[in-house]
């Protein structure tokens, strides 16, 4: 048992903060990406970005929703620019690109980690019969698995890449969700959602899925609930340990 309610039968991950360390590398890679962006933009009286700023604008978004909602939340405004902007540009994908050029050296320096709990929960997962996907709003879904080994767990992937050429909403819209359950053969009443961003668990609600579990990486908890978690676990291990 794994801790579902009956009638589920795929399960569908986010990623970095869900099934694999990553999330903390991807928060210190855009807390450096965005305070010296601010502090050439505003001088050294900025604010610099927080790990609540993260949370609350950020997480669970794509890149470029993540860079036009925390500007957006300090009032500053930029243009688009295009996808081959050098990443000293001072444009949305200009400190996207900064952003992603930063993570992808940190994760090269320091690995890949999956939780433990989590690959026994995809273990059992596995063992039960469960249609498996992930859902991430990183364009680095695919490397990101396969350095932390669990490629071989995964059904079908929608990342960043898939959101972007298939013209998909990013999280809190349930759109990517939607198109991990389509190419499962799953209808999302009898999928879950596991998440650790609150972006995440409002895409999971706003898709009717039947199950939404929130996994509270952040001190989050109540917020993960009022924002429509159904459950929320420290670590996936603890549905194990609670199934009957």
């Amino acid at each position: 048992m794994i801790g579902l309610p009956d009638g589920i039968s795929a399960c569908l991950f986010d990623l970095d903060g869900v099934l694999t360390s990553t999330a903390e590398l991807h928060l210190r890679a855009w807390k450096e990406t965005f305070d010296a962006f601010l502090s050439a933009w505003e001088g050294a009286d900025y604010q610099p970005f927080t790990e609540r700023d993260y949370t609350a604008y950020v997480d669970g978004r794509s890149r470029l929703d993540g860079v036009r909602t925390f500007l957006t939340a300090r009032g500053i405004e930029l243009p688009e620019g295009a996808p081959g902007d050098p990443v000293d540009a001072d444009t949305v994908h200009g400190v996207g690109n900064r952003k992603n050029e930063l993570v992808l050296r940190i994760i090269e320096e320091r690995g890949v980690t999956p939780y433990p709990g989590s690959v026994r929960y995809l273990e059992a997962a596995r063992a039960a019969g469960m249609a498996i996907g992930v859902v991430t709003s990183s364009a680095n879904g695919g490397g990101v698995l396969e350095a932390a080994g669990l490629t071989r767990f995964v059904q079908v992937r929608v990342d960043g890449l898939v959101i972007r050429r298939e013209g998909l909403r990013g999280k809190p819209a349930p759109d990517s969700f939607l198109a991990g359950a389509e190419a499962l053969g799953v209808a999302p009443a009898e999928t879950a959602v596991f998440e650790d961003a609150q972006a995440g668990v409002r895409a999971g609600r706003a898709g009717g899925f039947g199950y939404v579990v929130g996994v509270n990486r952040a001190d989050q908890a109540e917020a993960l609930r009022a924002n429509g978690a159904d459950i929320v676990v420290d670590d996936l291990a603890e549905l194990l340990e609670g199934a009957t």
